[in-house]
This record gives structure tokens, C-alpha cells and sequence, in this order.
């Protein structure tokens, strides 16, 4: 009895002590999962902020042009990115420089100007002739994204939608006629390739209405403001990633073809003109300039209070490099139109209208 009563008390130490642990153990492991999963103090919450300028508009303009230094590695490419600026419009706005090699300190145009489209300015906007996507906040103001759009063999649809999910890391399953497009090509695309570096939706992306388009991120920068897609909208990783917590579900989505802007501002009469290639053909310059006729005549309609000048016209029209160009302004009246008495240019004559087509 002796020497069977300490292997007794021993058991019973034992058993006190896994009892214990087993006590703390679950609390133990509750509070290590707790701890991983809040943010430290020290923590920064994720920049959500727009990296574009909100503008305020002034009538039909907004924004102002810009420009910036280059450094002997940039590039129009490189440039883009950084700035949330599209390639094709840093081409079109600086003719005569290589985007590929612009050189050490050469001062370029930063495209940040704009005659606004011609349609109901309310949530999101992308005119496919500019690769570019408009978003008009809430409080009255405007941001500008360079977007990739359609193909011509892929063209992206003219339709009026709405958001209805943003997605975060988002899965992407192809439609079989993608599939079908590589197969024939000698190259096999799963039905379904996961969220990863791999995966040409990016980071993030905007469900819409318009069945199968999507507003997305991307996998290969270049080509962001070109027309390189199947029809979905590629913007940045760096903007769809803070854009998609701007935008609420619901807001409505206008896919419009507008290569032809005109829009007064202070009394001034702007145009803005798209190419829809780098390279200016002239059917290209035909074409537009049918476009530039048809909706300065329609402007002129609406404003005979203008005179425009029909130089500055074709000058838009020469260089279509989507910059907006001054072609009028309002005539001013230099008596009171209460006073009754006739306007300056009424005692003088009208004066002789400066276009003519």
C-alpha cells in the first residue's frame, strides 16, 4: 500500500494539470485568432482615394491641360500608368515625340481637358471614340479614367446600364467563344481560371446589366486606353481597386461613341476631336470631318448667338488629337437688353458669319 499510494497521488497531479491546460487552451487559441485577424493599432487602412482630379465643370468643360518632365527611362506606356493616363491619348496630345523614347527633360501634354459628352451627365460614361470612362460623383464633380475598350472584330456594346455587384478578386470563367478563339490558335484556356497574377480581370471589377461586361482590372497594363478587349472595360488595377468602393450599386452606366465634342464654357465655344487610330488617314479626316459639320451645323442652330470661326474648325479637325480647341465665343451685347436699345453689332450690322461649309 505503501508504494501504490504516491502512483495514486501522481495521477491525480497529472489529471489536474491536463484539465487545466485543457481549460485554456481553446480561450488560448480564440484570442491568437482574434489578435491575427483585427488590425494593430499601427495598421494603415488601404488608400482608397481617387488617384485622377475630381474636377468641378464650367458649362460643357472640365479640367485644364498639364504637362510634365520625363526622365531618359519614361515612356508614353510607363507614363500612363503612373498618371492613370491612356497611351493613345498621351500619343495623340504630343505629335512629333516617341513614346517609346521621349527623351531626357522633354515636356509633354498631359491631357487633363475636357468638352464633356453630349449626353445626360449622371454616374458613369464611356465614350468608346476616346477610350475614356467618366464618372460624375454625387456632390457635382467629374473624374476622367483612361479605359480599354472593344476591338473592331470585338467591338464593345452601345447600351445603357447599370452596376450590379462590385467583385473583389475576382474568378473569371471565359465564354466558349474565347475558348473556342485560343483552341484554334493551338492554346488551351480552362473554363475557369482563378483570382492570382494570372487573371485578366485584375484585381477588381464592376458587374453590370449588360449581361457578360464587366468593368475590370487587368493583368498587362499596356492597354489601358486602347481597343484591345473582347468588349468588357480594362481599366488599371491601381483605379478599379479604389474605384469599385466609390461607385454604388445601382449607378446607372451610358456606352456612347462621341469622336465629335462641342460645348460652350464661359461665353467660348469648345471642339474636340478623336482620330479613332494612331495613324490619321484620310478617310479617317473624311469621315470626322462630316461629323465636325453636322454637329457645329446643329450647334449653330441652337446658339445663333455665336460666331465661329471656321480656321479654328479646321485646324481641330487637322489634328483630331482629342485636345479641346476654342472655335468661338458668344457676341456680346452692349446695351442692357432692357433698355430696349439695340445691341452694338445690331447698330453696325451684323457681323459677317466667319463659317461656311
Amino acid at each position: 500500500m505503501l508504494l501504490r499510494e504516491p502512483n495514486v497521488m501522481q495521477w491525480k497531479s497529472w489529471l489536474l494539470v491536463v484539465f487545466g491546460v485543457s481549460l485554456l487552451w481553446p480561450f488560448s487559441t480564440v484570442q491568437a485568432a482574434r489578435d491575427v485577424s483585427e488590425p494593430q493599432a499601427s495598421e494603415q487602412a488601404p488608400d482608397r482615394s481617387p488617384r485622377v482630379p475630381t474636377f468641378r465643370p464650367d458649362g460643357d468643360l472640365a479640367g485644364e491641360l498639364q504637362v510634365f518632365n520625363t526622365v531618359y527611362e519614361d515612356t508614353f506606356a510607363g507614363i500612363g500608368n503612373k498618371l492613370a493616363l491612356g497611351y493613345l491619348e498621351l500619343v495623340k496630345a504630343n505629335p512629333g515625340i516617341d513614346p517609346w523614347l521621349p527623351g531626357e527633360d522633354t515636356m509633354i501634354t498631359l491631357p487633363r481637358m475636357y468638352v464633356l459628352p453630349d449626353v445626360e451627365r449622371k454616374g458613369i460614361i464611356i465614350n468608346l471614340a476616346e477610350y475614356r470612362l467618366y464618372y460624375f460623383t454625387p456632390d457635382g464633380g467629374v473624374q476622367v479614367y483612361p479605359v480599354g475598350v472593344g476591338t473592331e472584330e470585338n467591338p464593345s456594346p452601345l447600351t445603357n446600364a447599370k452596376v450590379t455587384m462590385p467583385l473583389e478578386s475576382p474568378a473569371w470563367y471565359p465564354p466558349a467563344s474565347i475558348r473556342a478563339e485560343y483552341e484554334a490558335s493551338g492554346d488551351y484556356l480552362p473554363k475557369m481560371i482563378p483570382p492570382g497574377p494570372g487573371n485578366p480581370l485584375g484585381t477588381h471589377a464592376l458587374m453590370l446589366s449588360e449581361k457578360g461586361y464587366l468593368i475590370h482590372g487587368t493583368n498587362k497594363q499596356f492597354g489601358v486606353g486602347m481597343p484591345v478587349s473582347h468588349g468588357c472595360f480594362r481599366m488599371y488595377n491601381e483605379d478599379i481597386s479604389r474605384f469599385v468602393y466609390q461607385v454604388e450599386k445601382g449607378t446607372p452606366v451610358q456606352v456612347i461613341r462621341e469622336p465629335v465634342k462641342i460645348g460652350m464654357s464661359g461665353g467660348e465655344v469648345w471642339l474636340e476631336v478623336h482620330r479613332p487610330h494612331e495613324d490619321y488617314s484620310a478617310r479617317d479626316r473624311e469621315r470626322l470631318w462630316a461629323q465636325v459639320f453636322e454637329k457645329v451645323e446643329s450647334f449653330r442652330q441652337q446658339h445663333p448667338d455665336v460666331d465661329l470661326r471656321r480656321r479654328s474648325i479646321e485646324l481641330a479637325v487637322d489634328q483630331a488629337d482629342g485636345l479641346p480647341t476654342m472655335i468661338g465665343e458668344k457676341l456680346t451685347r452692349m446695351a442692357s437688353e432692357d433698355s430696349g436699345e439695340p445691341a452694338e453689332s445690331e447698330k453696325q450690322g451684323k457681323p459677317e458669319q466667319t463659317l461656311y461649309f
